[in-house]
């Protein structure tokens, strides 16, 4: 019987920081699982590391669902990024192994294609309406079906999802960078350009919108209403989902679909959002919500309240999180739509293979396993560089939610 032979807890950061989890069998047989916690990757690392890692020497790759409960229900402090991250690097990396000795993509190992490909939203953005329309032109002239848009609040330097340059990336600094919010500011703004861009481009493509937990229920629900005639495919996290209640409220109020969950990391924290069919898209994703075989079981019940999946897909998670996403997303029957931002031009040299962009959609090649490997020469190459995510402050210096 093959079993667990070594486990490495790899870091790099080519461009932004990633933690990868490498499991090799007695047999020679690698798989990878990614393990980036955005600004608390050296939390998970540790974790894994000094509590898992040990715990997996030995046991049977194949035994996927067992080695699941064992570092879920085996322990007595469940749940929480840090461990549900660790859990998921883990059960990626097996299923990563079953596909390599079985010989098929990680896919067909699901149940096989519900769709030849994979619909992908881009990011489109800027500093005024002008430049997020001529974004969002650049993302349709590349084959989007689906595009997010975000624009810069006049006079509020912290407006979330705005690039600066290349790609968005908000984990830019040592220490975090404190920004200023006005909730007042953005719900006077942002349905007009978000309208402005339906005047423009039409409707022949789904427009999202990200709030980013930044309103209140009754505040998110005037949102809601107010963007109504623009279409959102999504208002994605209008209110913190600490209180799932919430949204029961914002339903009250408006039409507009909800996508909620990239922050959220169990069945547990989604389950009334879902059989209450208070949302319509549940973003939980691969790395942060127990791996393939915990974000299936997520997706198995969304399916059951015709609520679909929309999995969180930024550039701080990894090109393994990009695969093993696109694989359950091609094997689901509710999914919804897929999150690319793509990654630096420096991640390419460290992960090989993967997802692949064509005309708006996403794909994985027949490879076995997820089709992912990592290039440790490269990877040498690129140092953890600490970098933490902003922290959102009112304009009368209060703390707000990032």
């Amino acid at each position: 019987m093959s079993t667990i032979e070594r486990v490495e807890v790899l870091i790099t950061s080519p461009g932004r920081n990633f933690v990868t989890l490498r499991v090799t069998t007695s047999d020679g047989v690698t798989g990878l699982g990614d393990a980036t916690l955005n600004g608390r990757e050296l939390a998970v690392a540790s974790y894994l590391e000094n509590h898992v890692v040990p715990l997996l020497i030995g046991r049977d790759p194949a035994r996927i669902e067992d080695m699941w409960q064992y570092l879920f229900r085996g322990v007595y402090w469940r749940r929480g990024p840090v461990t549900m991250t660790a859990i998921s690097a883990v059960d990626t990396a097996l299923w990563d192994i079953k596909g390599k000795v079985a010989g098929l993509p990680v896919y067909q190992l699901l149940g096989g294609r519900s769709r030849e490909g994979v619909m992908a939203y881009g990011h489109a953005s800027g500093s005024d309406v002008e430049e997020m329309l001529d974004d969002v032109a650049r993302h349709l002239e590349l084959g989007y079906k689906a595009v997010r848009a975000q624009v810069a609040v006049p006079g509020i330097a912290g407006t979330y999802g705005v690039k600066k340059g290349g790609a968005y990336e908000p984990a830019n600094s040592a220490l975090p960078e404190e920004q200023a919010w006005s909730t007042e500011a953005y719900l006077g703004f942002a349905p007009g350009y978000l309208a402005a861009t339906r005047e423009r481009f039409g409707f022949d493509f789904h427009l999202l919108h990200d709030v980013h937990h930044r309103l209140t229920p009754i505040e998110a629900g005037r949102f809601g209403k107010d963007v109504e005639e623009s279409r959102l495919f999504w208002m994605e996290d209008p209110t913190p989902a600490d209180s799932q209640d919430a949204f029961r409220l914002i339903r009250k109020h408006t039409t507009t679909p909800i996508a909620v969950g990239e922050v959220l990391s169990s069945i547990y924290d989604v389950q009334h959002l879902i059989t209450e069919q208070l949302i319509d898209y549940v973003r939980c994703t691969v790395v942060h919500a127990g791996g393939i075989t915990h974000l299936r079981r997520i997706f198995d019940l969304a399916a059951l309240y015709q609520v679909r999946s929309g999995s969180h897909g930024a550039s701080d998670l990894s090109p393994v999180t990009q695969a093993a996403a696109v694989h359950l997303d091609t094997a689901i029957p509710n999914f919804g739509v897929q999150e690319y931002m793509g990654y630096p031009e420096q991640v390419a040299e460290v992960f090989h293979g993967g997802a692949t962009l064509t005309d708006g959609f996403l794909n994985v090649s027949d490879e076995p396993g997820l089709g992912v490997t990592y290039d440790d020469e490269a990877a040498a190459r690129f140092e953890y560089s600490p970098k933490y995510l902003p922290v959102a402050r009112r304009l009368d210096g209060s703390i707000h939610d990032w």
